[in-house]
């Protein structure tokens, strides 16, 4: 198994914006990754799923720039799924004009989010909302909400309602390019693992090796890495995995003869860190720098 270190960090500003989260382990920093990968296919793939989408930044991209087919993205998170499910349907310019609409105080905030039972579109106002207005944009039960902010702007200093109602207008006007699976992400590669005419993005929630940053960044963090890592072994299709840089992950990857490369970013501090991109032996060529 080759074993390859990228020390190049790709400047995040030199990639556009898509995605209205903010979001815990976004994958901003490898979508030119993504691009060099899909694009030196000689036939774009028929689809791309993302089995745990997020904040779907990949997902957005590969859509917008049209490097398969047809997108589908899996979230379980019934937060999450509430926000992809209404920008994806017709009540996408009823979400965007609600957030341009809205008059954010703490006051407005309360009353927002005070509100039980509501249904998917008004579920889904309250977790952008909450995505905004929570420290570094997490939603997990226990997020504790903005203070001082930028230049003490307090809990406006993430709420660009204009910026916001724009993405998510954008993303509804292709939305004919994307699916939206409410699921389980394990489950649709299972379900299309005999396809040889896609390719998955696989990025699972932080909580290998022992790390517990799952369990307070995301509400569903618990996974079975050695089964999804199983699952992987079985796909026909074309794959590529981001994981936390573990001993763990890099066993599991060892064991199943997948190529790894450590890859340098920066987090949301700043701090230079690496993560590990996992794909089939034939993929090597595609992410080699």
């Amino acid at each position: 198994m080759a074993k390859k270190t990228g020390k190049k960090i790709v400047n995040v500003a030199s990639v556009p914006m898509r995605s209205p989260f903010r979001y815990p382990g976004g994958k901003t920093w490898l979508v030119p990754r993504i691009r060099q990968w899909l694009g030196s296919k000689k036939v774009p793939p028929a689809e791309f799923i993302e089995p745990f989408a997020g904040g779907g930044i990949v997902s957005l991209t590969v859509a917008f720039e049209q490097l398969a087919d047809r997108v589908t993205m899996v979230e379980l998170d019934e937060q999450v799924a509430a926000v992809w499910q209404t920008i994806l349907s017709e009540h996408g310019s009823w979400l965007a004009d609600r957030i341009a609409n809205f008059d954010l105080s703490p006051e407005s905030v309360e009353s927002a989010l005070s509100q039980p039972g509501l249904e998917i579109r008004e579920k889904a106002f309250q977790t952008i909302l909450k995505n905004r207005i929570n420290r570094g944009g997490i939603l997990a039960p226990g997020a504790g909400r903005i203070k001082h902010g930028e230049n003490g702007k307090g809990l406006r200093s993430r709420w660009y309602p204009e910026t916001l109602k724009q993405r998510i207008l954008e993303i509804a006007a292709i939305r004919d390019r994307i699916q939206f699976v409410a699921g389980d992400g394990m489950e649709v590669l299972l379900q299309n693992a005999k396809r040889e005419d896609v390719a998955f993005f696989i990025d699972p929630p932080y909580s290998a090796g022992g790390k517990k940053a799952g369990r307070r960044l995301y509400s569903y963090w618990e996974l079975d890495h050695e089964e999804l890592f199983a699952i992987a072994h079985s796909l026909r299709g074309d794959f590529l995995m981001s994981y936390d840089n573990t001993e763990e992950i890099r066993s599991l990857a060892e064991q199943y003869g997948f190529h790894l490369q450590a890859v340098a970013m920066k987090n949301t501090h700043h701090a230079q860190l690496t993560e590990l991109l996992i794909s089939k032996v034939s993929c090597q060529s595609e992410l080699a720098q």
